[in-house]
């Protein structure tokens, strides 16, 4: 009560905006950084640690990027980059009971990262149960069980969801601990089917101190001349049968209007964030198909410089980033389903080729124009009219549980018949739904029988988890 009755309070500029922050021991973030050498197998994250999170500076030799705010960002650093965020926030409290949520600043993502190869269940799972052991002694829990407290782990959801306590099994089981089921953890990766997890963008290379970074950068993405209609970076998945990249390559290859990237084993310029960032600024669409798992980095890189994505799963960003992306897809890109290029039933040139150029101009637009919420801005600093990622995320959050509250005061449940397996479907709903029936997209999302997580598109989703670790380890040669 006390915490929504600050709303009320006119005069307060914090009201309804509070956020206090757990004073965790060191072992559950800064800790971990002292021992940045031994977070990867493959890489040295020390150097991505520098910066509150943002890794080091990126020259601007070729003139890609603009001359500040641009960094070499290892695309799990989301920990420590939104753990440096909320010190800047600038509705910080003292007083719990006044919060409108509560920040758990657990670096979970780097804790996973560093036992995850070559350790028993008991030292994956260790710091997850000693947290919720922690947490569910403090007062601060015992108000509503957890439910207004929030942690962010910048890996994939997978990671962090083990099915079953056998040895071989992957990851560890942070988000199915009971503690953990109550708190709302942000990810880069959600899953489809549960609802304690949402998705949030991975980081870019631009991280603006100031707005008017933000629109210049804007500005000079608006008059790009793009030669190319559409491109793609990435490498195969043969390994993978039922991945379509194989058949995106070789049409790109046997295009005149397509550029191609392709990221394969040695150097590649696929690691390149120059190389990268100048495709994505010379092409109109940019083909983002699922990677090991649903989601890729590419995708937000690719939105940065103005370019319109093409998706061929929903779950690779319309039903991942709700809180970030506007729910009509088709005002921002465009999405061809995976079976239409596995069945080889059209050329995506000439689909493509098809979009009016009027059209493909308000898409840009509407791209260009998403930009400030896709970004993660220097933690050293803040934006003053803009909001960025960290603050679209910290505002979804605190409305998730201002509902929330204020369900529990009125007796009412936050959705009457929920069905936790159907979540992704909850998060689309219009303004005053609450029942959610049927959609086009379910058979995206149909698990196939006796498979209880992971979806026949990726097969089993620690499968996935599995081989995107594999390809970070292939990238580090």
């Amino acid at each position: 009560m006390r915490a929504l009755r600050t709303v009320e309070n006119k005069t307060d500029r914090c009201g309804g905006r509070y956020i206090y922050v757990h004073d965790l021991p060191s072992r559950f973030n800064d800790d971990m950084l002292k021992e940045c050498r031994s977070l990867s197998l493959w890489t040295n994250m020390c150097k991505f640690t520098t910066n509150a999170g943002m890794g080091p500076p990126l020259e601007n030799v070729e003139g890609v990027f603009s001359n500040t705010g641009w960094y070499a960002t290892n695309q799990f650093a989301v920990d420590v980059i939104f753990s440096n965020r909320m010190k800047q926030y600038d509705c910080l409290t003292n007083d719990s009971s006044l919060a409108a949520a509560i920040f758990v600043p657990f670096y979970a993502g780097f804790d996973i990262a560093k036992y995850l190869w070559g350790y028993n269940i008991s030292r994956r799972d260790a710091a997850s149960l000693d947290l919720v052991d922690w947490l569910m002694k403090r007062p601060e829990w015992k108000i509503m069980q957890g439910r207004d407290h929030f942690l962010v782990g910048g890996r994939i959801t997978w990671d962090f969801r083990r099915l079953s306590d056998e040895e071989g099994d992957w990851g560890n089981k942070l988000l199915f601990l009971p503690a953990a089921k109550n708190m709302s953890m942000l990810v880069v990766e959600s899953s489809p089917w549960n609802a304690n997890d949402f998705g949030i963008p991975y980081p870019t290379y631009f991280h603006p101190a100031k707005d008017a970074d933000v629109f210049v950068w804007q500005d000079r993405m608006r008059k790009l001349e793009r030669k190319y209609l559409f491109s793609f970076a990435g490498a195969p998945r043969p390994g993978n049968p039922k991945s379509i990249r194989g058949q995106i390559i070789d049409q790109c290859r046997g295009s005149k209007v397509c550029k191609l990237l392709e990221c394969d084993f040695g150097e590649s310029k696929c690691h390149s964030p120059s190389s990268i960032m100048q495709m994505f600024q010379s092409s109109l669409f940019c083909l983002q198909p699922q990677g090991d798992s649903y989601t890729r980095r590419s995708a937000f890189d690719s939105m940065l410089a103005g370019c319109i994505p093409v998706f061929f799963h929903p779950g690779s960003a319309y039903t991942q980033y709700t809180w970030h992306l506007p729910k009509n897809f088709s005002t921002y890109s465009v999405f061809i389903p995976e079976d239409d290029i596995r069945k080889r039933n059209g050329s995506i040139e000439e689909l493509l080729s098809q979009i009016p150029p009027e059209q493909v101009q308000i898409m840009r637009e509407n791209v260009i124009n998403l930009i400030p919420q896709l970004i993660y801005a220097d933690p050293r600093s803040k934006l003053e009219t803009l909001k960025d990622a960290f603050d679209v995320a910290v505002q979804a959050v605190i409305d998730k549980v201002t509902r929330l509250r204020k369900n529990i005061i009125q007796g009412r449940t936050e959705y009457d018949n929920f069905v936790e397996e159907n979540s992704w479907k909850y998060a689309l709903l219009e303004d005053g739904q609450r029942e959610a029936g049927w959609h086009e997209w379910d058979p995206f999302f149909s698990k196939p029988k006796g498979e209880s997580s992971g979806d026949s598109s990726t097969g089993s989703s620690a499968e996935a988890a599995k081989n995107s670790w594999k390809n970070e380890q292939r990238d580090q040669k």
